[in-house]
């Protein structure tokens, strides 16, 4: 039987949510708006403490960073559509260009130009090492992880971490890479989680979803709408199967934790098996 959602990701009252629901069909609609924290509160007839607390509460970031998740996907839909990357900029919101640089690191991980041409320009070091459920590749930025892969040999998730960033500069990685990797490997048989800079491209609903993961404790997994109900949107089951599909830090966002409604492990991109042995590794250690 599935175990009750911890605190941290406990879903809000009714009227909790009912604010934080017509406070992100605002934000949805005026994203590309000069837009305050006491603007928004204003139009909602509530203090912007409140409307703070509760947003951050129920959505897992706050108003602020909604919008700049919102205005990240815009600029992002943009580019792939063939836009310049002056009009994407202007076109989601950001005051002048200098103003999105300035914040671009932060949520898109790479520069407007990077990511329109597949990535060209980041330099990506990784690292392969074994585990109790095959080969963990660790690859990271200057910034951060930007993905973890298992597979069963180490040339085929190689293979496919150039796939998937095809227009990167490739390296090794040193001894500082290999201790992440192996500490993530450590990690199956501790309740610690491994606390590491991640550099990785999400929408604001991949964002809620990750974070309702991160908050599921070791040894526990929750059905895929018990998390849509936890990030307070209880009809979003198949999309956060969807998120947990495109999570690209397998371990570090912990989408195995994720299974169906009956139990079930359910699907998972490295293949069921690896991640009922996944399971089952964390439980045995949560019952020692």
């Amino acid at each position: 039987m599935l175990q009750q959602l911890p605190k941290q990701i406990h879903e809000p009252e009714v009227e909790s949510e009912s604010l934080v629901q017509r406070a992100r069909v605002y934000l949805e609609q005026h994203f590309d708006e000069p837009l305050t924290l006491e603007d928004l509160g204003r139009h909602l007839g509530v203090s912007p403490h409140h409307l703070q607390r509760q947003f951050k509460r129920s959505v897992g970031v706050s108003p602020k960073e909604y919008v700049s998740a919102l205005r990240i996907d815009a600029l992002k839909s943009r580019l792939r559509d063939g836009h310049s990357v002056t009009d994407a900029i202007y076109d989601a919101g950001y005051a002048s260009g200098s103003r999105f640089y300035e914040r671009s690191t932060e949520r898109l991980g790479m520069t407007a130009s990077a990511y329109r041409n597949g990535g060209r320009g980041m330099a990506i070091e990784f690292t392969v090492v074994p585990s109790i459920v095959g080969h963990l590749l660790l690859a990271a930025t200057e910034r951060g992880v930007c993905s973890v892969m298992l597979g069963d040999d180490a040339a085929s998730i190689e293979n496919e971490l150039r796939r998937e960033f095809p227009n990167a500069t490739m390296g090794s990685g040193g001894d500082d890479l290999r201790k992440w990797a192996e500490a993530v490997v450590e990690s199956f048989d501790s309740l610690d989680a491994v606390d590491l800079p991640l550099d990785v491209v999400a929408t604001a609903f991949q964002c809620q979803v990750w974070r309702a993961l991160r908050a599921i404790p070791k040894g526990v997994a929750y059905s895929y709408g018990e998390i849509a109900a936890a990030i307070g949107n209880p009809k979003a089951a198949r999309a956060v199967g969807r998120a947990c599909a495109t999570n690209p830090v397998a371990l570090l966002i912990p989408c195995h934790r994720a299974v169906r409604e009956d139990g079930s492990v359910g699907g998972y991109r490295w293949g069921p098996d690896r991640k009922q042995r996944i399971l089952d590794r964390e439980r045995r250690a949560a019952e020692r």
